[in-house]
């Protein structure tokens, strides 16, 4: 029996993205739409090739809402996103520490693995960080090199810089955003 998965295509400033949400609005994965490819491997990895079906999205999610509101300013918005991604329990872990980390903020691949428990695994960190399924909610962006230098980003290091910048010019002044929203919309 196949699971059943709503898609989403949204323009922001980085392109048009491409989100994955299940029937609870939990979302699944999400890409930029030049980088579907990568997204439709993960989730045929995940989930089977004939495991998932992918039905056009009947209106806006949460999830859309709180990346758009993020792009407009309101970093905080994707606190509020439930996700739903399959991995091993490692990457899992890792996945949970970088929502730890704060927008606007940076972690080395070594700090990262230190905060996982497992300071020697650097390359496993960097391996979980690459797998993410879900970028920007799960903001793998936000780790870089021990020498403060970009590292490898799957939606491309140009993307990766802009993320960053973008963190940082709204992280201090940004305003908080009201998960209420959402609901009164949807």
């Amino acid at each position: 029996m196949s699971e059943r998965f709503h898609l989403e295509r949204f323009d922001t400033p980085t392109g048009t993205m491409v989100i994955v949400t299940d029937a609870e609005q939990r979302l699944r994965a999400a890409d930029w739409e030049d980088k579907g490819d990568r997204m439709q491997h993960q989730l045929h990895r995940h989930y089977g090739r004939h495991g998932l079906e992918l039905l056009p999205a009947q209106a806006e999610s949460r999830a859309r809402l709180a990346l758009e509101a993020y792009f407009e300013g309101q970093l905080d918005a994707i606190d509020a996103i439930v996700t739903a991604a399959r991995g091993t329990d490692f990457q899992c872990r890792v996945w949970a520490l970088l929502r730890d980390i704060p927008a606007g903020t940076t972690l080395s691949y070594g700090q990262l693995a230190a905060r996982a428990g497992k300071p020697a695994a650097v390359r496993a960190v960097g391996a979980a960080n690459a797998a993410n399924p879900i970028p920007v909610v799960v903001p793998c962006h936000r780790v870089i090199g021990s020498d403060a230098s970009l590292t490898g980003f799957g939606g491309g290091l140009e993307r990766k810089r802009w993320l960053l910048a973008h963190e940082r010019r709204y992280a201090r002044g940004a305003t908080p955003f009201q998960a209420s929203l959402l609901d009164a919309v949807c």
